[in-house]
């Protein structure tokens, strides 16, 4: 979370009506593409989270689902209490409406329960992408809020103006100076799995509060919603993402960036929990989805949800452990967690595990203890070399972490076998107390190109 001398930013939060652009001007404030944007109303339904450093003094952003007061839609009552937490939070808003569609009975209505709260509002008039709707901007006085602001969130029009009358809501003067960095790494924790197996509700366990939706109703969250979290002094960001379907079960464009976005949140996470249903078999899709973790270098945490709905959990237990050492043997040593989101059994385990991969995920090798481990590698690939074909091993480096990348030179890498690759791999791991992180290894000849 944005600081200054260990005090939180001020946040300024956006509401409006669904599909007016409040997504595609989270993103263009934040830098970041965050939030899902498509032409299908609903897609937001948690509060999405950002920072923006591009005015004068920098602010945290949220973003919020559609507002329908008095339509019986799905998610309404639930997107209304994430809108309503978020203006609990919130120093100001911004009220955007689409300038092409005027003030239409719901933005007046949303617009008069603005004005009764107090906070401070400035009204932007998005989609103004032609000198033809100008015009339309100003029968938006009506509303009740002041001089519209007339914006393009998708072409960055009138964005300069925006961040002018943002400034001016936001409390004090003068920003102090930014807390130091370095305060305490933090640790980017994405929460996978299929549709409807409890992602939202361990998050929300872990938060102690109702941080995002949570319904029977499968595909319920679709953006990748990311949630700082402080446990006894660790500092985490909790990823909770859409639920990854077959492909062939991905109907709706909005569900296909929902996909989208859930890889990326492996790909920038430094811990994956991969969460199942322990009423539901063990599916492919389960290690498809692993597979994503493995491909990326990600380390994962196996959270077998709903544990109290099973009976006979001593003999479930064991075959859940042998199910998934099984099925999952492509992630060496994978921590598993039995639990329940519902009423909190072993939940804080899992931050456990979190935190051992990523120390162990982190750790580095002195040089001299590196090669001296390979120089018995060495000795034992030239007595029994891998494949029948023996590679000469001369000296190692390890150049980064996260995951723990190591070089290993030898005579010709074009002959090291995926016996040897493997032998390595599992004896560095075990020497140095790798863990179930997983490691990169790249092999180059000696007076040869490189080779991967």
């Amino acid at each position: 979370m944005l600081a200054f001398a260990g005090v939180a930013a001020p946040l300024i939060a956006i509401v409006g009506a669904p599909n007016v652009g409040k997504s595609t001007l989270f993103n263009r404030l934040t830098g970041r593409r965050s939030a899902l944007v498509t032409d299908e109303p609903g897609v937001t339904r948690d509060r999405l989270y950002g920072t923006v450093l591009q005015g004068r003094r920098p602010f945290r952003l949220v973003d919020t689902g559609g507002l329908t007061p008095g339509l019986a839609l799905p998610f309404s009552q639930e997107i209304e209490q994430q809108a309503e937490i978020a203006l609990t939070e919130a120093a100001g808003v911004l009220y955007l409406v689409d300038a092409r569609a005027g003030a239409s009975a719901l933005d007046q209505e949303l617009a008069a329960r603005l004005r009764r709260r107090g906070i401070p509002v400035r009204l932007v008039a998005n989609k103004v992408d032609a000198q033809s709707v100008l015009p339309l901007v100003h029968e938006l006085h009506r509303l009740g809020l002041g001089e519209p602001i007339a914006i393009s969130a998708e072409h960055g029009e009138g964005i300069g103006e925006l961040l002018e009358a943002v400034d001016a809501m936001l409390p004090g003067g003068e920003a102090p100076d930014p807390a130091p960095e370095g305060a305490g790494e933090e640790v980017r924790v994405a929460l996978v799995g299929r549709p409807n197996v409890g992602k939202s509700s361990l998050l929300n366990r872990l938060m102690g509060e109702e941080r995002v939706l949570v319904s029977e109703v499968p595909g319920t969250t679709r953006d990748a919603v990311d949630t700082p979290f402080t446990y006894q002094g660790r500092r985490y960001r909790l990823v909770d993402t859409a639920g990854i379907r077959r492909k062939g079960k991905v109907r709706q464009a909005a569900d296909s960036l929902a996909m989208a976005a859930a890889r990326r949140a492996v790909v920038r996470a430094d811990v994956v929990i991969l969460v199942l249903d322990a009423t539901d078999a063990f599916a492919a899709q389960d290690a498809h989805i692993a597979g994503y973790a493995i491909e990326a270098k990600r380390p994962v945490v196996v959270a077998v949800n709903k544990w109290d709905l099973v009976e006979r959990r001593e003999e479930a237990a064991a075959a859940w452990q042998e199910e998934l050492r099984r099925r999952l043997r492509f992630v060496k040593e994978v921590p598993i967690v039995l639990l329940s989101a519902r009423t909190g059994q072993r939940v804080l385990k899992v931050l456990d595990q979190v935190d051992a991969l990523h120390a162990a995920a982190g750790r580095r090798v002195p040089t001299p203890e590196l090669n001296r481990w390979l120089h018995t590698e060495a000795q034992a690939e030239r007595t029994s070399p891998a494949g029948g074909h023996s590679v000469r091993l001369f000296y190692a480096a390890q150049t980064g972490v996260h995951p723990p990348r190591f070089v290993l030179f030898c005579s010709d890498a074009r002959r090291v076998h995926f016996s040897l690759r493997r032998r390595l791999e599992n004896s560095l791991r075990e020497r140095f107390g790798f863990s179930a992180a997983p490691l990169h290894l790249q092999f180059r000849s000696r007076h040869e190109p490189e080779r991967s």
